[in-house]
């Protein structure tokens, strides 16, 4: 019987039994200790069970997955440690993605889609914003209006807060609270937001698919330049997870899962973050686990995660911790607590003297029971460890049948060209009743102009008389008498 996935070993393997494997986990450790590789071994455990995986790559260094790894003495080392007998170096099926479109298939969504909550989270307003931000989606919805993309919105926002009374005394919102949320919007765009709405939006099963052999296909997310923009990446995969909880069906407690996501730099979802929103993570991640994902948080310590969240995670890695500072030792206390203790190691000692490559693990075992922490060798990758050559992973990238989907945007008609439709309506409609209102002037003003018509002609008539007269005899008299008179 296959005892399970091989994390690593020393005195013995140990493995993690996929079975529980969508009981969460936690990759931790500080900075060069070795967490990215671990993560690389876990990603290619799944993949070759056939269970996808997905994982932002902060760094640039999981590419190299797509790559076989190049043989080493120090991978022979650590196999004979580790007392490996079927290592063979790999390479693994990789899907590349990036917000941006740079350097992946584009990943969007719908602003409709992500909701009023999360984004009023991205763009961290506060409660009166949110609530008119609420109102807004609710008034889309009634319509029938599809928010796409920020354009969408921002449209939406200004004609409500210009015809809200119109439309209804409980959509009369303050304009000084749409233009700040309008202000956090334009934040949000220089920040890259504005890339992740639009269509083509992403199809969250295109995650989970498996190539021609079986093997769960990893999904590596381009996140060098998105963690520059913190609120928007932990924003990101915060709606990954929502919008996986909300499309996959309940199985329970699966053989193993339907898909692993790793979520890495886990300390900015939480930095910040309301109360409200730290529920809402606590409650998805307790409840996802029944649609078969597994979430594992990758950060520098546990006491970076909430006590409510630290407490879903079943299956834990822990890399070193340096403690030089009071707050480091209180950090290494928290690690060594999460555990289950062993009466023979010192777990406090142990995390602050593991070497690079080592790590304390504990998964859950039968029953679902943690076992006792043990100190171990991480086993080395199959692929290459650090990132694939970049002609390499073009050629990944061309060859996703994917890429043709999602590569080129498009502007649907949605709620902009919709109210731009009903204004233009409404300008048209002003327009004719200004031009029936003239009409009806022009057609009570024209006696009157009939009348100064007549009198007009009348006039002209004694002029042309008068002028006639001048010809005739009488006329010369007169002129002759006015002429004596003036040269008398």
């Amino acid at each position: 019987m296959n005892p399970g996935l091989l994390i690593g070993g020393n005195a013995q393997q140990i493995h993690l039994n996929p079975r529980y494997a969508n009981r969460h986990g936690l990759i931790a450790g500080a900075t060069g200790t070795g967490k990215t590789v671990t993560l690389q071994v876990l990603a290619e455990a799944f993949s070759n069970i056939g269970v996808p995986v997905f994982m932002a790559d902060v760094k640039g260094d999981l590419s190299g997955l797509c790559c076989t790894a190049t043989p080493h003495p120090k991978i022979d080392q650590r196999i004979a440690a580790i007392g490996m007998t079927d290592y063979q170096p790999d390479s693994f099926p990789v899907a590349f993605w990036d917000l941006f479109g740079e350097r992946g298939i584009p990943v969007r969504t719908s602003v409709s889609e992500m909701g009023p909550q999360l984004l009023a989270s991205l763009m961290e307003l506060n409660e009166t914003q949110e609530s008119i931000l609420t109102l807004i989606f609710q008034y889309a919805d009634d319509e029938g209006m599809l928010l796409v993309d920020f354009n969408d919105l921002r449209t939406t926002l200004n004609y409500v807060a210009e015809h809200g009374r119109e439309l209804g005394s409980h959509l009369a919102v303050s304009k000084a609270s749409v233009n700040a949320i309008l202000r956090r919007m334009l934040m949000i765009e220089r920040e890259g937001g504005r890339h992740f709405f639009g269509e083509p939006a992403l199809a969250l099963q295109d995650f989970i698919r498996c190539d021609r052999n079986g093997r769960g296909m990893i999904n590596i997310l381009s996140a060098e330049k998105l963690i520059h923009s913190p609120r928007v990446y932990a924003t990101f995969l915060l709606w990954l997870l929502s919008d996986l909880f909300e499309t996959l069906p309940e199985i329970g407690d699966p053989d193993q899962p339907e898909l692993v996501f790793f979520f890495d730099e886990a300390h900015l979802l939480f930095n910040s973050a309301p109360r409200v929103l730290v529920n809402k993570i606590e409650q998805l991640v307790r409840l996802i686990r029944s649609k078969g994902v597994g979430v594992y948080f990758v950060t520098q310590s546990p006491a970076d995660l909430p006590d409510t969240v630290l407490a879903q995670l079943g299956n834990r890695i822990q890399h070193a911790l340096r403690a030089y500072t009071p707050k480091e030792r209180k950090a290494v206390n928290v690690a060594a607590q999460s555990f289950r203790s062993n009466p023979e190691l010192d777990t406090v000692e142990v995390i602050s003297n593991l070497g690079v490559g080592e790590a304390l693990v504990s998964v859950l075992g039968d029953k679902g029971v943690p076992t006792q922490v043990e100190r171990v060798l991480i086993c080395p990758p199959r692929s290459r460890i650090g990132p694939a050559d970049e002609e390499t992973r073009q050629a990944q990238l061309t060859a996703d049948p994917l890429l043709r989907r999602y590569k080129e945007a498009y502007d649907p008609h949605s709620a902009h060209e919709e109210i731009e439709a009903r204004l233009q309506k409404s300008r048209q409609r002003l327009a004719e009743e200004q031009a029936a209102t003239e009409a009806a002037k022009t057609r009570a003003d024209s006696p009157t102009r009939r009348t100064s018509r007549t009198r007009e002609s009348a006039s002209e008539a004694m002029l042309k008389s008068l002028a006639r007269s001048i010809g005739s005899g009488l006329g010369r008299r007169l002129i002759r008498g006015v002429l004596g008179s003036l040269l008398k």
